[in-house]
């Protein structure tokens, strides 16, 4: 842990303009990202006495070495910057709101010549409009399925479409008029996309004029005594008043909003939203977060923080006329400009204080706090599991403090080939699957020309090349700066920069431990390949799986944890899943090399040509025995890629050994 009085800056430096701080560790890893409207003021503030501050604070404090900033012309800019970095660095000490699962919406696909409904989850799509969301999938279903007898619009995928276009016929639901067919061309691609938008609109809360049409048609058609027509437009009717009574009338029938509430203790915070559309309630959703800010998690700048992750990468058609909060941010101008922005038109960010609307949030309130109830006797040991143990490999290990990022390795092959190693990362007990690395070992040379590749030598390898990796980083760590939105604000970004691709470089942050798996003599190589490169500061174990001990490099005898220790159990977790992460890397590439064929990374060469030659000669074999005359009578081939293909087939002929394929035992030619 640092001393804060180090890294402290002079009052005198830090301007009271707005801007964007950024905290940062030895390793210049960004640990946390905020925005102040006097940076000044904000900062003096992170340097006070360690006592007054709030714990997960003061830990953010102490981590820290040095600390940042970046002044802008306004509150709005800094709010835009602020979201930026939090996606680009994912501090470890920023709020992070994370769905419990992920939600399911209704999407219209209008983009596509012939939109398409269907039910979509994940990161939304260009030209697609979405509705909800909902809390299942079969929700979307049963109301698709009670719309479509009024806005027949198509539901098929493009494989079943395609094949319809094809044949001529439509699908069932063609004929049973739940789809107005346009693969066969029974409506226009203009039609079908009023359909489209009709439908759209239904679902955006513009419910009453369809409601109004099918009455009136109804009553044209009794009065014309077209009694089957009046009764297919009251079943119409009735289909409509089911889909409706789906989502229940909360407020007036112009009223879009999201309806936020917020319940939380002093560990973690959960956050329930009621999206409403056209007076209706067409989804909600939930997060729940760890609570790492100073005070409660429903201040007002808790509340800024989640409006900037819930709406950063919204359409917008995603961001409602009004936002109703519990608290209102303490730039709430200048969020609302921003969410303005993002909409492209006026959003009322505000609190409800009476009325229908107050009655709303308390419910959306009391969701939150069912919510956070059943997550805290979901997750009631796992915290608690985590942080103990975390606080047990300190002290069995002896370290200087608890390892919060562990990095394991773990080798995989068959009888020496395709030899292959995982490295996967746990940072505070969870895996941080974004910084899982695979290796492909290449072996050690032997003075006699032979390449070593057992366990003890591929792990050396690949500890070398990674811990190496770290070492040029680290050298390489200075500040990089880039040109800010006006080009004249300097933008300073932390740690090692990657020159291709703008973002940090992964290998620049070390492990506080490494995990191997095996015994004592893989633990000693691997504490002898870290000290070869001057790593001195990060402790090795080894985890062997017989009986579970731990062993250190310089102890004669493991250390035995209990088996109900949470310690060994998060050591375990480790060293499986570094595993599974080889074994599957592992049979990738076994796979790929049982089905390569010699003709394979020949320049100029590609699928088509290979076909050809391979139709023409019957096989790589007899391909092989003619001459490069005879390589260029197959259309396509000309002399020059002849000779590639005749000097490739007969590379290192003398010394060449058959293939043999693993899974059959036959011999590959």
């Amino acid at each position: 842990m640092a001393d804060p009085s180090t890294y402290r800056p002079k009052p005198g430096e830090i301007p009271v303009d707005p801007g964007v701080y950024r905290f940062r560790d030895k390793d210049g890893r960004v640990i946390y990202v905020g925005k102040a409207k006097s940076l000044r003021s904000r900062l003096s503030s992170y340097f006070q006495d360690l006592a007054a501050l709030h714990p997960r604070t003061r830990t953010m404090v102490l981590t820290g070495a040095s600390v940042e900033w970046t002044v802008v012309r306004n509150e709005v800019e800094a709010l835009q910057l602020e979201y930026s970095w939090i996606k680009e660095f994912d501090p470890r000490f920023n709020v992070k709101y994370r769905d419990d699962k992920s939600y399911p919406y209704l999407a219209v696909t209008m983009g596509e010549e012939f939109p398409r409904a269907q039910v979509m989850r994940g990161r939304k799509r260009k030209g697609t409009r979405y509705f909800g969301p909902y809390a299942h999938a079969w929700a979307i279903r049963e109301t698709l399925d009670q719309l479509l007898r009024v806005f027949p619009v198509r539901t098929c995928s493009n494989g079943v479409f395609k094949r319809a276009e094809q044949v001529g016929r439509p699908c069932l639901l063609g004929y049973i008029d739940k789809c107005s067919a346009p693969c066969v061309g029974r409506v226009t691609p203009q039609e079908h996309r009023e359909i489209a938008e009709d439908f759209c609109d239904f679902m955006a809360g513009s419910t009453a004029k369809f409601v109004k049409r099918l009455e009136r048609q109804m009553r044209a058609a009794s009065a014309d005594l077209d009694f089957e027509t009046a009764a297919r437009r009251r079943d119409d009717l009735q289909a409509l008043d089911k889909a409706l009574e789906r989502s229940a009338v909360v407020l007036g029938d112009a009223t879009d909003a999201d309806v936020f509430g917020v319940s939380s203790d002093e560990l973690e915070a959960a956050v329930q939203v009621f999206h409403v559309r056209g007076g209706r309630v067409r989804g909600q959703r939930g997060w729940v977060a760890e609570t790492q800010s100073e005070g409660d998690v429903g201040q007002p700048e808790v509340i800024e923080h989640l409006l900037q992750q819930v709406y950063g990468g919204e359409s917008p058609e995603g961001v409602p006329r009004e936002v109703l909060v519990p608290v209102l941010p303490p730039d709430s101008e200048s969020v609302a400009a921003w969410l303005g922005a993002l909409r492209g038109a006026r959003v009322d960010l505000r609190v409800p204080q009476r009325g229908d609307k107050r009655t709303l949030m308390a419910t959306v309130e009391r969701n939150a706090q069912q919510a956070l109830a059943r997550h805290k006797v979901a997750r009631a040991g796992d915290l608690t599991a985590r942080s103990q143990a975390l606080e047990e490999l300190q002290q069995a290990l002896d370290l200087d403090q608890a390892p919060l990022r562990i990095e394991c390795f773990d080798v995989s092959h068959v009888q020496g080939t395709n030899v292959v190693a995982s490295m996967v990362v746990f940072e505070d007990g969870l895996p941080r699957k974004g910084e899982y690395r695979r290796f492909i070992v290449q072996g050690e040379v032997q003075a006699d020309g032979s390449v070593r590749r057992d366990d003890t030598a591929a792990m050396a390898e690949v500890l070398g090349r990674r811990f190496r990796r770290y070492l040029d980083d680290r050298d390489q760590a200075g500040d990089v700066e880039g040109v800010g939105a006006e080009g004249d604000d300097e933008v300073t970004r932390s740690g090692p920069i990657d020159e291709t691709t703008g973002r940090p470089r992964r290998f620049a942050y070390p492990p506080q431990l490494v995990v191997v798996d095996g015994g004592r003599p893989q633990v000693q190589a691997a504490r002898r390949v870290l000290d070869s490169v001057g790593i001195d500061d990060v402790a090795v174990v080894g985890l062997a799986k017989r009986l579970e001990e731990v062993w250190l490099p310089d102890d004669e005898f493991p250390v035995l944890l209990p088996r109900t220790s949470e310690g060994l159990y998060l050591l375990q977790r480790v060293r499986d899943e570094a595993h599974r992460f080889a074994i599957t890397f592992h049979r990738q590439r076994r796979s790929s090399a049982m089905t390569r064929s010699a003709l394979d990374g020949i320049p100029g060469l590609g699928e088509a040509r290979q076909a050809a030659l391979l139709k023409h000669f019957g096989s790589v074999k007899k391909l092989r025995a003619a001459s490069v005359e005879d390589i260029t009578q197959v259309r396509g081939v000309g002399p020059t890629l002849a000779a590639s293909i005749h000097a490739a087939l007969h590379d290192g002929d003398a010394e060449s050994t058959p293939a043999v394929n693993l899974t059959t035992g036959e011999i590959v030619d």
